[in-house]
């Protein structure tokens, strides 16, 4: 991996061939570099970052700064992974003109984020394939809640817009079936519409953002310390690394890292929380295609995760662990022990599982070349996480930009070429066992001292960027503080968001009754999408 002075060369260079077009650099963090420019430098910029250094774009969202600046800033966030750095552009949109023009056609992946500006902030996308409401549905009144003059306490008229109008099919023997939005099981609402020729699926359409939750409005005017709960609740499988996303944007901003053993112990917490997610999608798989003997076997090894989550945390989903500048609890000998024991027998259960599978040809059947998301479709939409790695996608936050103890501990990264289900269930498969190395990594050298150190009261008008790589796929939290210790600003990216579009191109091909399957091997958030 490149050090320092690679990432100085590298925006020396940027510098140099956009010196006349780029207003201001700061380097506020040694690997978060911001870059203030006009929209019409945007495709340029995207352009060089991606031929020239590699890198790729993770997230697009904006900021109303009406009040200090009289203007909308747009913030393009770029990883550059092999350099360890965000490159991170901004740029102003006037008020008298609330536009700015669209980088989907170039990059597939700014569709839904390009849309979710238009529709919270009122700006007008320019030049987008198909610039229709996204994360506001097509009833609601003409409101965008992120603008700093929307109030959060607002009541708005009963809904009496329009209803989405899905995209017809026509053809001889071509039908829809339409599956949701409200589910039989106990899920959150997600509308899909299949569009199919006899059996083959020929189109599908999604329709998600049915329980839009306000939540980076909440975040506003929010004392810090209250944030960490907040974040928990995004999505709840999720609820400690999205909290640790936090906690890690607001250190930056503070100028503080937490404690060793702080960071340890989130490390251990974000290992737990993969390797329960990821033994229970294993039997969900499995009972999807009908070996229900499986997912019993699956449900009994989570289930024993889950409960020295709650003798380490007080929580089977760990929430409360988490808190500014570390963790909340230490935990004595007695809970470490456990945690020994948990690793020292939970490995070989977890290969009698993998093997019981892997011995059920029609299991294997069903898997194999089913649902398959080709790299180069990947690599356009930005997947990311398990789905990516199961696709080609050779990136993993904890190696590429080390948070927490990442940097303590030797892993693999489990990568393949196939992109169908069996091979996003091998990801799991790959990453519960180097999970295990992990925490036994950590545990045969934790160290000792303090679990939190005091974050102090933050200076308003500080920006950063936090990330963890949850057991789903990367997570960011970005900020901006606001005086008296809040929130101005807390942009939050879930890897669900990313990844929901891939499910519509995996599924072509297939048959309707193996979407279930489909849909489980890439196990994405409702919640963590709408937000």
């Amino acid at each position: 991996m490149n050090d320092l002075p690679n990432v100085t060369g590298i925006v020396a260079e940027v510098q140099e061939r956009f010196s006349d077009r780029l207003d201001a650099v700061r380097v506020c963090r040694r690997d978060e570099i911001y870059f203030d420019a006009k929209m019409d430098l945007v495709a340029g910029f995207s352009g060089h970052l991606y031929k020239k250094w590699g890198a790729r774009l993770v997230s697009v969202f904006a900021d109303d700064v009406r009040d200090q600046e009289n203007v909308f800033h747009l913030y393009y966030v770029y990883a550059l992974d092999a350099a360890r750095a965000f490159f991170i552009l901004r740029v102003p949109v006037p008020p008298d003109k609330p536009e700015f023009t669209s980088l989907t056609n170039a990059i597939p992946a700014a569709n839904w984020q390009e849309r979710e500006i238009q529709d919270l902030f009122g700006l007008k996308l320019i030049g987008h394939p198909n610039p229709s409401r996204c994360a506001l549905h097509d009833d609601w009144p003409d409101v965008h809640p992120l603008r700093k003059d929307f109030d959060l306490h607002t009541q708005l008229p009963p809904f009496q817009g329009e209803r989405h109008k899905f995209r017809e099919v026509e053809g001889e023997g071509v039908f829809q079936v339409p599956v949701g939005p409200v589910h039989a099981g106990i899920i959150e609402p997600g509308h899909f519409r299949f569009s199919v020729a006899g059996e083959p699926v020929l189109y599908l359409q999604l329709r998600l953002f049915y329980t839009h939750k306000g939540t980076e409005k909440l975040f506003e005017n929010l004392p810090v310390t209250h944030g960490v709960r907040l974040a928990e609740s995004i999505s709840g499988d999720s609820s400690f690394a999205h909290a640790t996303a936090f906690c890690h944007a607001i250190e930056r901003a503070a100028g503080v890292e937490a404690p060793p053993r702080a960071r340890a112990l989130r490390t251990l917490c974000l290992e737990l929380e993969r390797i329960y997610n990821h033994i229970g999608d294993i039997g969900a798989i499995a009972t999807d295609v009908g070996f229900m003997v499986a997912n019993m076997h699956a449900l009994r090894l989570k289930e024993r995760v889950l409960r020295v989550n709650e003798q380490l945390t007080g929580n089977r989903l760990l929430r409360g662990m988490a808190c500014l500048g570390g963790v909340r609890f230490d935990w004595d000998g007695a809970q470490i022990k456990a945690l020994e024991n948990l690793t020292a027998e939970l490995g070989p259960e977890f290969d009698s599982l993998v093997e019981l599978i892997e011995n059920s040809s029609s299991t294997r059947d069903r898997l194999e070349d089913a649902g398959i998301l080709k790299p180069e479709v990947a690599r356009d939409l930005g997947v990311v996480g398990i789905a990516g790695r199961a696709s080609g996608f050779d990136h993993d936050l904890r190696r590429d930009f080390p948070h927490a103890a990442y940097d303590r501990v030797k892993f693999r990264v489990p990568v393949y070429q196939e992109g169908d289900v069996e091979h996003r269930m091998q990801v799991r498969i790959d990453e519960v066992r180097e999970s295990l190395s992990i925490i036994q990594q950590l545990l045969a050298n934790l160290p000792g001292g303090a679990v939190r150190v005091e974050i102090g009261e933050l200076p308003a008008g500080r920006t950063a960027l936090g990330y963890v790589e949850g057991w789903r796929g990367e997570i960011y939290h970005w900020i901006r503080t606001a005086p008296g210790n809040r929130l101005a600003r807390c942009k939050v990216k879930d890897p669900s968001l990313q990844n929901w579009p891939a499910l519509s191109e995996a599924i072509l091909g297939n048959i309707v009754p193996d979407f279930p399957v489909v849909n489980k091997s890439f196990n994405l958030s409702y919640s963590g999408t709408d937000r």
